[in-house]
């Protein structure tokens, strides 16, 4: 049975350190009691408190990494059904198909590797390749783990069924930390072996769920912790319904057996590319940790990049952009200065009538958790003071030769107050609206 706040508070060390990343312990109890944290967090806690809260601090999905560097991908550690109760924590990592006896497998993964997106201050990037033994030839095999590791820094999932044959590419790339895909009902206690021996994570394949949790009681038995299930279903009805059976198992009767997360095929489940990134869409949301595709492309790989980055959103917390200077249309010292806040919608919309305008300036991007101008004015957090103390902070009057602030209009009200933090200032108050931004900054001038 899973322990209260304050059972757990108990057996913590009750230092108070705030190294778990909270401040107090009871706060991180409460944490653990509600499976928003994990008990590895905690560097003080005692070995026999350890071993009680092992099984109450779980989450109900084990979380695991899969490769290594910017794009290791952890996946799994979910605690709901729906986004709205609270969040969906780990993204799915998005992987591509790649035969060992394709052609050119480095111009491919380079290729692959360039497709990075910048959005709300995050780089947004496909992770993984699925690297499939078509060969059947342990040192053609190798040789192609080889050639995706050192043409990118791309994750690598190892598929061959043949523990031989597999063995000298996970070998061969272990520091990687590559998924090992896959064991069976026929390879299973090989593929443990290897996955023990190498300390690498395990897929699960399985012809159905009552085979999946057979496989999975057998290799936990044996020590695994860190495995991966593909339920077997190659159909998209079939796929969808499986996913939804896991996650309810594991979150709703704390199915131990099915608590772990999932990889999909895609590229089984469309003749066409366009047909895998329809059920790649529905699987980002219902519920896979891995995705694998025929093929990635620009046009393939950006809306499902930035439909994983909207459900993998807090919803409780707005989307912000990264405090900061920023130049917009290549400004000069003696382009106009703006601030506003970091939501990004805020954001997006000043910076794109900026941009509407041609006239280039510096836009300073305030930290104000994500609220927009009137509500962080109301909240406190875009005060006449805090503005003032940002811009010496940021020191942006190294990049101007004047000293002019524009101010949002709904923000008017803190005008006396930046001047008083900033003796010397000319502060400007700009347009309520931002479609008025573009008339306002073709007549601005620094004494305006």
């Amino acid at each position: 049975m899973a322990l209260t706040g304050i059972q757990i508070f108990k057996l913590l060390p009750k230092t108070n350190c705030g190294e778990c990343g909270v401040p107090t312990c009871l706060a991180f109890a409460m944490n653990l009691a509600a499976g928003k944290a994990e008990l590895d967090a905690c560097p003080y806690v005692s070995e026999e408190a350890r071993e009680q809260l092992a099984e109450a601090s779980a989450p109900p999905i084990r979380p695991l990494t899969v490769g290594a560097g910017d794009t290791a991908v952890k996946i799994g550690g979910e605690t709901v059904l729906f986004r709205h109760e609270k969040t969906f924590f780990n993204p799915p990592g998005i992987a591509g198909l790649i035969k060992d006896t394709d052609g050119d497998i480095a111009g491919k993964v380079k290729k692959w590797s360039g497709f990075q997106y910048e959005r709300v201050g995050l780089n947004l990037r496909p992770e993984l390749v699925f690297l499939e033994c078509a060969s059947n030839d342990a040192a053609k095999f190798e040789a192609a783990a080889r050639a995706v590791s050192d043409n990118s820094n791309l994750s690598l999932i190892l598929a061959c069924e043949d523990a031989a044959v597999l063995a000298p590419a996970a070998k061969a790339i272990k520091d990687k930390k590559p998924l090992i895909y896959a064991a069976t009902s026929a390879n299973a206690d090989k593929m443990s072996a290897l996955a023990g021996e190498l300390g690498l994570p395990l897929a699960i394949k399985a012809v159905d769920l009552e085979e999946a949790m057979e496989l999975s009681d057998e290799l936990t038995a044996a020590g695994h912790k860190d495995l991966v299930i593909d339920s077997g279903a190659r159909d998209l009805s079939g796929v969808f319904q499986d996913q939804i059976a896991m996650r309810r198992a594991a979150l709703l009767k704390q199915n131990r057996t099915l608590g772990f997360p999932t990889i999909c095929f895609a590229n089984e489940l469309g003749a066409s590319l366009d047909e895998q990134v329809v059920a790649a869409a529905l699987l980002i949301a219902k519920y896979a940790g891995i995705i694998v595709l025929g093929d990635l492309t620009a046009e393939v790989v950006f809306p499902l990049l930035l439909e994983r980055l909207n459900i993998y959103t807090d919803p409780q917390r707005p989307m912000t952009v990264t405090e900061g200077i920023y130049e917009i249309g290549g400004p000069s010292p003696d382009s106009p200065l703006l601030i506003t806040t970091n939501f990004s919608l805020t954001y997006f919309i000043v910076s794109g009538e900026i941009e509407s305008s041609r006239v280039p300036a510096w836009l300073l991007i305030k930290d104000t958790e994500g609220l927009s101008v009137m509500t962080a004015w109301a909240a406190g957090k875009f005060s006449g003071d805090d503005v003032g103390m940002f811009v010496k902070k940021i020191k942006a009057e190294e990049k101007i030769s004047h000293k002019s602030l524009v101010i949002p209009g709904y923000a008017a009200a803190i005008a006396g107050d930046v001047e008083e933090e900033l003796p010397g200032w000319n502060i400007q108050v700009g347009p309520r609206e931002a479609a008025h931004l573009t008339k306002f900054l073709k007549e601005w001038a620094p004494n305006k």
